[in-house]
């Protein structure tokens, strides 16, 4: 399975530090050690349906913990009837990398 999540928390950030409540929510995919990709945006994880359903939970409320006031989180799934049969990000975006 595969999905993209961007979450758009406001503010973004703090004056300190603009991007702060979405760099903690990156920071939960990082630590999640699944495969995945920071994009303009949004980032894409890929993993096991268990893995993801949890950690999109936890990156959302990621951008409340840090101090946002409020949080919009645009989720994008793709998932196979098995695991073997959906969509890897490599496949769909590999002839495009440099």
């Amino acid at each position: 399975m595969i999905v993209e999540i961007q979450c758009l928390p406001t503010p973004a950030g703090t004056a300190d530090s603009p991007y702060r409540h979405v760099e903690a929510a990156i920071a939960v995919i990082q630590r999640s050690g699944l495969h995945y990709e920071v994009g303009a945006l949004g980032t894409t994880v890929e993993g096991e349906p268990e893995r993801l359903w949890p950690l999109l939970r936890g990156v959302h409320e990621a951008c409340l913990t840090a101090g946002a006031g409020s949080v919009i989180t645009v989720i994008k799934l793709a998932q196979g009837a098995t695991d073997s049969a959906g969509p890897s990000m490599d496949a769909l975006t590999g002839k495009f990398r440099g």
